[in-house]
């Protein structure tokens, strides 16, 4: 039998590495047993049961704050951290229709964390609630929070409502100006307007005399609202500033990775291998960056032989850098390369190949005409074919000239559309009109015009074009 002060050490210690939940709850009913409810203690044991992530885990983690005497507000905040993000939203919602607990601010940090991450479609609805109890109970003076609700923000499109919180925010931190940089520069929509604000608001942080200065995160997410612009010159001279701070790019992996892809998709593809091979540190994003920048400039060996490089130097490849090599290999025509590689994938370097991947050797073999190879390489896959696989060899028939297998693909997609029930008529659209298009160039004009009618009777109507050039360009003539 254990006195006390010894099972306290024993219960420390066993807490730091439970290796299963019988383990846990073992350790849980000896800390019961012995009256150990202090919270540091209990609080571990929420953190240890929240990373084993099953569902009779959480529930044991969500008993420990029930069966307490009274409501503990930390252990309740340790909760809403540790839990994944939909389970954090539903503690706090529990939480916040009980009497006798009143939140911190840390309460309201963590939940609106967790809205942040979470990836459901009612994840911005949350965290305006959330956001109302902030201004409800008197926390907008807490710049901690005020950060976290622009990340929110920003974390779910609403850049708006991100920009509001970031405009009223009477002192700012560090964080605060890269959470409202970051918002912009993570848009995949309007991704040229969103990158242009990204670098006056950074243009604004510069000059304004409140302001903290950047620091590495800042100037990484820079770089990236640069690298969607694609402005070269804009490019160097936050080059320039990242040599004259603190910033070295030789020792900051992460700054490094940034210059490398700036430059690549800027057009300089010297400067970026300049920067590659300056750079000491170098992670699998700096590899796959580098390879992009070979497949962006036709330089198919080049990014191929990085795989090798790869190797020696002890960095695994992922996901994305076997689309980049990919992608190199089908600019150039690297067949027998590309199938080789995707050949070796799993077996060598122990990546699943992903429905993207399947799209870059479809697309690599319809480009080099070999459209019976790509047709019969959809129908082996191990997985479902999505619309843009049958598309994207629906336009290798249509530049091939092929016009019987078009049509064979091109009804594959539009029952595969049905099938779906595909809402958005201006995606199915697409795919009328490539098939379409496919007739025209058999001359086939009866099919043509009866893919027309179809259009008509189904009211499915074409989306208008829209430039990205044309709409950088009016924005800089309204500023």
């Amino acid at each position: 039998m254990y006195n006390l002060p010894r099972l306290k050490c024993l219960s420390h210690l066993q807490l730091k590495s439970p290796t299963s939940l019988s383990h846990l709850k073992q350790i849980h009913a000896q800390l019961l047993t012995n009256g150990l409810k202090s919270p540091p203690i209990l609080a571990q044991l929420i953190q240890h049961y929240s990373a084993l992530s099953t569902k009779h885990a959480i529930k044991h983690a969500h008993r420990i704050l029930t069966h307490l005497d009274r409501p503990n507000v930390y252990l309740l905040n340790v909760l809403i951290k540790c839990s994944n993000p939909r389970d954090s939203v539903l503690v706090f919602s529990d939480w916040d229709s009980k009497i006798g607990l009143e939140f911190d601010d840390y309460t309201y940090i963590f939940a609106l964390g967790a809205c942040a991450r979470s990836c459901t479609n009612t994840a911005l609805w949350e965290g305006k609630q959330v956001h109302s109890r902030v201004i409800k109970h008197g926390f907008l003076s807490n710049i901690m929070l005020q950060t976290t609700a622009v990340h929110f923000y920003g974390s779910n499109k609403d850049l708006e409502s991100a920009r509001q919180v970031f405009d009223e925010m009477p002192m700012r931190t560090s964080a605060s100006w890269n959470a409202m940089i970051k918002a912009y520069c993570s848009q995949k929509v309007r991704a040229c307007e969103y990158g242009r604000d990204a670098l006056v608001l950074f243009k604004d942080m510069l000059v304004d005399l409140r302001a903290v200065k950047p620091n590495d995160t800042t100037m990484v997410c820079v770089l990236s609202a640069v690298s969607q612009l694609g402005v070269l010159e804009t490019g160097t001279c936050v080059h320039g500033y990242i040599e004259k701070t603190i910033f070295s790019p030789q020792e900051d992996v992460f700054i490094g990775t940034g210059l490398v892809d700036m430059y690549a998709k800027g057009g300089c593809l010297d400067n970026a291998l300049c920067v590659f091979r300056r750079m000491r540190y170098k992670n699998v994003l700096t590899w796959t960056a580098m390879a992009t920048g070979f497949a962006i400039h036709g330089r198919g060996k080049q990014a191929l032989k990085l795989l090798d490089d790869m190797e020696q130097n002890g960095v695994k490849p992922n996901e994305v850098t076997f689309t980049s090599l990919f992608a190199a290999c089908c600019h150039v025509g690297l067949v027998e390369e590309g199938l080789c590689l995707f050949q070796n994938m799993e077996r060598t370097f122990g990546v699943v190949p992903l429905v993207q991947h399947y799209g870059c050797i479809v697309d690599l073999l319809g480009k080099a005409g070999h459209l019976e190879a790509a047709y019969e390489f959809i129908n082996d896959m191990g997985i479902e074919p999505d619309a843009i696989l049958w598309r994207s060899l629906l336009n290798s028939c249509k530049v091939h000239g092929d016009v019987v297998m078009g049509e064979k693909v091109g009804k594959i997609l539009l029952n595969f559309q049905n099938e779906k029930r595909v809402v958005d008529l201006g995606d199915v659209s697409e795919d009328y009109i490539a098939l379409s298009n496919v007739y025209a160039t058999g001359e086939r004009w009866e099919d043509v015009e009866m893919i027309r009618d179809v259009m008509k009777v189904k009211r499915v109507q074409t989306k208008p074009g829209f430039s990205l050039v044309q709409s950088f360009c009016s924005h800089l003539l309204d500023a």
